[in-house]
């Protein structure tokens, strides 16, 4: 058994219908984990349990969560069980400029990507210092957290918020063995994301990444298992980029 062996632990991960969620629901589960995969809509995720389960041989199981709504995290957490690691993924975007935002457009925003994930972290903290077993959350930010991009300000807002969330929750948790940390992905192609990727400023966009080129998701797989497992055990309130280097592109 090695420290990345997930073995026994249960994983619960938000927004797994589709996109990042759901790469990331396999990984874990090919590390062994149980996957409890939450969604909105249930009858999305049956098609990925089905699948873990066949190629892992790993219970994956499925609930409904609207982290919107604090009654759906609440049952939602409940149903899942006792849970070791929370990979806090669900999110939504809205490109536009700042001037044509309104409040409806910044509450749907913000109730997904800092509310909701607050409410999801802190629910499940709770039932992880409640069996006293400790945990690892893993927050998904953005590199839009740590630096600005035009078009996506409250996005960027709800990212950085979800920074300073992640160290807050880091330093208040630690007494409880509960680690949180954060990965910021850069660009990689998903459903919010296909259509700018692919259009001329997508294109000037990739020419600033040193790299040259967009994430995969499998550039992803590292940081997740390090985050979730033992391997990480000494790390909590971290931020890891995932970029292809776009955070160091000159001004």
């Amino acid at each position: 058994m090695t420290v990345t062996d997930l073995s026994g632990k249960r994983a619960l991960i938000t927004g797994a219908s589709s996109g990042l969620g759901r790469h990331f629901a396999k990984v874990l589960a090919a590390s062994g984990a149980e996957v409890v995969l939450a969604a909105r809509r249930v009858d999305r995720l049956a098609s990925l349990a089905e699948e873990i389960s066949a190629q892992h041989g790993s219970e994956a199981s499925c609930v409904a969560m609207d982290v919107t709504e604090p009654d759906s995290i609440r049952d939602a957490v409940v149903a899942a069980g006792s849970v070791d690691i929370l990979i806090n993924n669900a999110g939504v975007a809205r490109s536009k400029g700042v001037l044509g935002f309104d409040a409806d457009d910044f509450d749907f925003v913000m109730d997904a990507n800092l509310r909701g994930a607050f409410l999801v972290a802190t629910s499940v903290a709770r039932s992880m210092r409640d069996r006293g077993m400790g945990g690892a959350i893993v927050n998904v930010a953005s590199i839009l957290g740590l630096r600005q991009g035009s078009q996506l300000t409250v996005y960027a807002i709800s990212k950085a918020a979800v920074v300073q969330m992640t160290k807050q929750l880091a330093l208040e948790l630690a007494r409880y063995d509960i680690r949180v940390n954060a990965i910021a992905p850069g660009y990689f192609e998903t459903d919010i994301n296909r259509g700018f990727l692919e259009s001329p400023a997508g294109e000037a966009m990739l020419r600033r990444i040193p790299q040259r080129r967009f994430g995969n998701f499998e550039d992803l797989d590292g940081p997740l298992t390090l985050l979730s497992s033992d391997a990480g055990r000494y790390m909590t309130g971290v931020i890891i980029p995932v970029d292809g280097g776009h955070l160091l592109s000159p001004l």
